[in-house]
């Protein structure tokens, strides 16, 4: 079913619904107000972008409102880093329904699969809410762990250029989007282990079956999830503190060697100002040049500069500022 935007699209298993909005309207949100006994401050919430994640718990349903990292490019942006969208969920005796913003893709195949294959809508489904509820939250920690797995390949691959200099002006932006990404899952995993703990406690009530042993492995998924995310977090601040340090230590090579070059260039700077003023000095053009020729001036003037620029050379060389290696 389709209402100005979005989609409203429910398949049924035994004796249960599933129902899937995306980009909910308020037309979506009365229909369902007509069809379920949902509260209006909840029905309210699956129009707002971003909530803080919750449980609401009532006597016949559950409201859950979770976090999900969506792509840039499902939501037609260019910044890389995935964005948050919100994915609500209620769940009662009969019936799940899922409301989001954006397409979160594992839910939408998973929709789409249900729809078009009928074993694996037994499979996925299976005889209640509340393990076609496990089922979803399965499938979207198993994509978790896919957005992981790229986080890693791309730590690995900055291991090894990080300390290329050709290359480290390129990896400071994807060091900061590694920092982005990494920051932003962790703000969606560290909440959403917690409210898996509580759909643990509370899911029973809405299947026929002990589905505890179903979520406590999600739990541990999580879990294992978030022990990534901080080893991943410890890694990339490490990246980042090299590539500091590096590049501070090249800025620093940098500006020592303008600085042992301005030092040089004193002795020549002093001496030609020195023959520039209008006073008399050995060698001077008003001088008449005997005794080295026609070149007298400018030979003066060359051992005046040599002497101190040599003894500066010298000095520098000696103490390891200036170095060939």
């Amino acid at each position: 079913m389709n209402l100005a935007k979005g989609y409203f699209e429910s398949i049924n298993n035994y004796d249960f619904r599933w129902t899937d909005i995306q980009k909910p309207t308020r037309d979506h949100m009365n229909i369902l107000g007509e069809q379920y006994p949902f509260h209006e401050l909840n029905l309210d919430d699956c129009l707002s972008k971003v909530h803080i994640p919750k449980i609401d718990k009532y006597i016949d349903h559950l409201f859950i409102l979770l976090n999900y990292p969506v792509n840039a490019q499902e939501e037609k942006m260019e910044d890389e880093v995935p964005k948050v969208s919100q994915l609500s969920i209620f769940v009662g005796g009969n019936y799940l329904v899922t409301i989001h913003q954006s397409e979160i893709k594992p839910l939408v195949e998973m929709l789409q699969l249900c729809k078009s294959n009928d074993k694996e809508r037994e499979r996925l489904m299976g005889d209640s809410p509340g393990f076609l509820l496990h089922s979803i939250l399965e499938r979207l920690v198993e994509d978790l762990f896919h957005r992981l797995t790229k986080i890693e390949g791309n730590l690995d691959d900055l291991e090894d250029e990080i300390f290329d200099e050709r290359t480290k002006s390129a990896r400071a932006k994807e060091i900061n989007l590694l920092r982005r990404e990494i920051a932003s899952l962790r703000r969606i995993v560290i909440p959403l282990r917690g409210r898996i703990f509580e759909i643990t406690h509370e899911i029973n009530k809405f299947s026929k079956e002990d589905l505890t042993s179903y979520y406590n492995d999600v739990e541990d998924h999580v879990e294992k999830i978030m022990e990534t995310l901080e080893e991943a977090k410890e890694t990339i601040e490490i990246y980042k503190d090299v590539y500091f340090m590096l590049g501070t230590e090249k800025a620093n090579k940098i500006l020592s060697i303008l600085t042992i070059i301005f030092t040089l260039s004193i002795p020549v700077t002093v001496t030609g100002t020195f023959y520039g003023m209008n006073i008399s000095m050995p060698g001077r053009i008003e001088s008449p040049p005997t005794f080295l020729g026609p070149y007298t001036t400018m030979i003066f003037v060359i051992i005046i500069t040599l002497i101190p620029t040599s003894l500066m050379y010298w000095y520098f060389r000696r103490s390891g500022w200036i170095k060939f290696n």
